[in-house]
């Protein structure tokens, strides 16, 4: 496996600490809050099933997939350059924590929880109104492109430095999925990194879930196995982007 993106979790008064993600069944604390949760390890496959292979993801493309619950939408983007570096992060309580770096052959490869920080806004099947936007575009949400935007409130994130908040209402960053990029070029998804909205996700959209996951059982479900990846054009029927 590439250890690439190996967690450095940082507490006040402690030293860093090196952890490997998918060694670990429990959570992580700092003073206020959990910084980050394992969840069960998950190939990235394609609509028909096969596992999604790092090296034919196309180039600032929004993808979706599902984790760790059956309805949380993931955002994976595989950048045009290189990510960051070990980005510390702070959450809304103040807790800090370090993003270590994409992952992938050239460390491009990303992927955040699609659910805004700022409102809980995230891709639905019937439309969009988050996702990243590619450096040939713009936005009104920030000077620059290249970057995840939702398109609420222009809340803007960089894709590239652990989706920390760059413009808008976004009071923290997006939380990010930790991938383990194999020696077969395949990626799996073995947690989450910052503070989630998961709960207050859960809650704040119940008949959306009820809708779309059939009751909130089924939209709590543990994904496992594998998770289904499409492109964000194939996920919501509708983007909204500006």
């Amino acid at each position: 496996m590439d250890r690439r993106n190996f967690l450095k979790i940082v507490a006040a008064g402690t030293a860093v600490i090196a952890v490997n993600p998918s060694l670990i069944r429990n959570e992580l604390r700092a003073e206020d809050g959990r910084l980050y949760k394992t969840y069960e390890k998950t190939q990235l496959v394609d609509a028909s099933g096969a596992p999604i292979k790092a090296s034919t993801l196309a180039k600032e493309t929004s993808y979706i997939f599902n984790y760790p619950y059956a309805s949380t939408p993931c955002l994976l983007v595989n950048l045009p350059k290189a990510t960051a570096q070990k980005v510390e992060l702070e959450s809304e309580n103040k807790e800090k924590y370090l993003w270590e770096s994409g992952v992938g052959k050239d460390r491009t490869i990303v992927a955040y929880v699609a659910i805004c920080t700022h409102q809980m806004t995230h891709p639905t099947p019937n439309d969009s109104f988050f996702g990243y936007v590619p450096t040939s575009q713009k936005t009104m949400a920030y000077e620059k492109s290249g970057i995840i935007v939702c398109s609420s409130h222009l809340s803007a994130f960089d894709a590239g430095a652990g989706a920390k908040v760059l413009g808008g209402a976004a009071t923290q960053p997006l939380a990010a999925v930790v991938l383990e990029h194999a020696a077969d070029d395949t990626l799996w998804a073995v947690g989450i990194l910052g503070s989630d909205k998961f709960q207050d996700y859960f809650k704040a959209f119940r008949p959306e879930l009820k809708e779309f996951y059939g009751g909130m059982a089924e939209a709590k479900t543990l994904v496992s196995l594998s998770a289904k990846t499409v492109k964000l054009t194939e996920y919501s029927k509708e983007l909204i982007q500006y």
